[in-house]
């Protein structure tokens, strides 16, 4: 466990992007051997916009990321945070925790958040608009919405009091996990509900890919499922009923183009259909 937190602590940034770009690669590779839904589109193309959003995630991340390593050395260094005012425990309990709690902060709380709030639903609708979400899906944000996302991620690092090593590592584990629930693969359905106990399984986090409420409204988890479940926002979906999308923005072709979609956020609010 201390070797992974020492490379963690110092991964250069070629490591991250092969992460990035071979996790993409995997999951792209198997939609295409397991699909879940037969999607009537040109992948690729469907691809350049969600690709771009990615991009720009990644360059704002870059930007503000000495503010993540200065926060991380400071709690360190002066004790703060609930990692550091637990008492003494082993390290792989410590890491767990770390991840567990980064997890809350940099994932479940900001995106409740922007699902409850207007002004940031407006924001993270970008993310919604996809009508054919697959792994390229996962990092498709509007670059508001990516610092949006690094302020909560930069929030958590001062509550958790956690190192850089713990906060690259869940970085890390976040961005496979978004990739895969995104994903337009078929598990079984045994497996998916197994796995849905622990982790956030595909076929949970595509319920809150459904284009209607009260399905949009939850399973909010990135990683574990255990956030959804003790604070009650997880719903189940049979898999064949899901639509994708936003029922009150449903042009499929303003929802593709880069343009129209970074002006998303600033269009007036419209309220959503509930299903009885």
């Amino acid at each position: 466990m201390e070797t992974l937190l020492n490379y963690f602590e110092t991964i250069p940034s070629s490591h991250r992007s092969i992460i990035l770009v071979g996790g993409l690669t995997i999951f792209w590779l198997l939609e295409g051997a397991v699909p879940l839904f037969k999607f009537k589109y040109k992948k690729w193309q469907h691809a350049v916009p969600n690709l771009f959003f990615t991009l720009t995630t990644i360059i704002i991340n870059f930007v503000l990321a000495f503010l993540l390593l200065q926060s991380a050395d400071w709690v360190v260094a002066n004790n703060f945070g609930l990692l550091n005012w637990l008492p003494e425990m082993p390290l792989w309990l410590y890491v767990v925790l770390g991840v567990f709690f980064m997890d809350f902060f940099g994932a479940y709380l900001p995106h409740y958040i922007e699902h409850k709030v207007k002004p940031l639903w407006m924001v993270h609708l970008v993310h919604h608009s996809d009508h054919n979400v697959d792994t390229t899906t996962a990092n498709r944000h509007h670059p508001l919405e990516s610092v949006i996302r690094f302020i909560f991620t930069l929030l958590g690092v001062f509550i958790i009091g956690a190192p850089i090593g713990i906060v690259m590592l869940y970085q890390s584990m976040s961005l496979v996990a978004t990739q895969f629930t995104h994903a337009n693969i078929k598990l079984s359905k045994k497996v998916d509900k197994a796995l849905s106990y622990v982790l956030v399984s595909p076929d949970m986090h595509k319920v809150h890919h459904h284009y209607m409420l009260p399905y949009t409204d939850s399973n909010y988890g990135n990683i574990f499922s255990i956030w959804d479940r003790l604070l009650g926002t997880y719903m189940e979906l049979d898999r064949e009923q899901i639509i994708y999308g936003v029922d009150v923005f449903p042009d499929e072709k303003e929802n593709s183009n880069i343009k129209d979609l970074l002006k998303q956020p600033f269009q007036k609010y419209k309220k959503p259909t509930i299903i009885n």
